[in-house]
């Protein structure tokens, strides 16, 4: 039974679902938008969101989950620089999904999600 199970398998084991959202939030803060699957980029918007509410908390402690979830340390450094001005008034809500035209290949509905 799935009762209650709020994680989106996304079709894949536990570690390579994992490693995927990571890579995705990484690429997502670094360049601002990507193109991905509606399914993932529903995934991807509560882990982007955690990270961004991390670096508005400041903390040591939040930088060190932040440098232990996202691959790039220097994204972190430069993220937990910005994030006061850009979200500082902002209660939530930091990325927009777009959806876009299916994939030719499968007909896998596509999204962009980006930061607001």
């Amino acid at each position: 039974m799935r009762h209650r199970c709020r994680v989106p398998e996304l079709g894949k084991p536990a570690d390579q679902r994992k490693a995927l959202l990571r890579a995705l939030t990484t690429e997502l803060l670094r360049h601002g938008r990507i193109t991905t699957t509606k399914a993932r980029a529903k995934a991807v918007r509560s882990e982007a969101d955690h990270i961004i509410t991390l670096a508005k908390d400041g903390t040591l402690s939040a930088r060190r989950q932040a440098m232990g979830y996202l691959y790039d340390k220097q994204l972190v450094h430069a993220l937990f620089a910005q994030v006061g001005e850009r979200y500082g008034k902002r209660n939530g809500g930091y990325t927009r999904i777009l959806r876009t035209i299916s994939r030719r290949g499968d007909n896998a509905e596509m999204a962009i999600i980006e930061l607001v």
